[in-house]
């Protein structure tokens, strides 16, 4: 099973973002967090911040929107760039057409759940999406503990991925994503990881990446 690596610039020097990216390039995607202090009580990026970051960036983008309209505003961050593009399943009103309409852009389709949010209700979209994202931490702020108790969810997931047959869509975990829980979370199945704390607050970020890819072959 492959394994993806995605460094998450919530937790990265803001104030000094060109060099942040450039510190993570050896990632396999590059995590760009935005929230709108609606959906989440925190705000991150304007859509022109984005776009500079994506820009900016050596590696694929993926955009994780934690907005409010994304039925509305996803397909913008398409436009600006991004390789992949996931959406919070609770914010959409219709889910599937918002899927349609990214797809059809060319990007990578992501949704994504929070912790609360049962597999079930997301259970019937696998067959049109890239990748499941499951939160292991409340959205909205980084440095948060991983959730254990996300891991039956996530084995859940991969159980019903598999039996789809084909092109098997990436199933990813974000929050508290270190050298201990990675382990955890892949053994449960994932295999696109999402780390802000541990690889900015690392003294090498590239050395922190190649570790936790270590960490969840292991």
């Amino acid at each position: 099973m492959a394994i993806r690596i995605c460094p998450s610039i919530l937790n990265a020097d803001h104030s000094q973002l060109h060099n942040e990216i450039h510190r993570v390039a050896t990632a396999d995607l590059l995590h760009l967090d935005v929230m709108d202090n609606i959906f989440v009580p925190n705000k991150t990026f304007t859509l022109e911040e984005c776009a500079e970051i994506i820009a900016d960036s050596d590696i694929p983008v993926d955009s994780h929107l934690m907005i409010a309209d994304p039925d509305t505003s996803a397909i913008k961050y398409a436009q600006a760039g991004s390789a992949s593009v996931t959406f919070h399943f609770e914010a959409s009103q219709n889910p599937r057409a918002t899927i349609l309409q990214l797809k059809a852009s060319g990007v990578r389709v992501g949704v994504a759940i929070k912790p609360k949010t049962t597999f079930e209700r997301v259970a019937d979209l696998l067959e049109h999406i890239d990748m499941l994202l499951i939160m292991t931490v409340e959205p909205g702020f980084g440095g948060q503990s991983f959730m254990a108790d996300q891991l039956p969810k996530i084995s859940e997931a991969r159980r019903a991925l598999l039996e789809l047959g084909g092109s098997v869509p990436w199933l990813q975990v974000d929050g508290g994503i270190s050298l201990e829980t990675i382990a955890l979370a892949s053994q449960a199945g994932a295999d696109t990881f999402v780390a802000g704390s541990a690889i900015y607050k690392a003294k090498s970020p590239a050395e922190m990446i190649a570790a936790l890819r270590v960490a969840a072959t292991i």
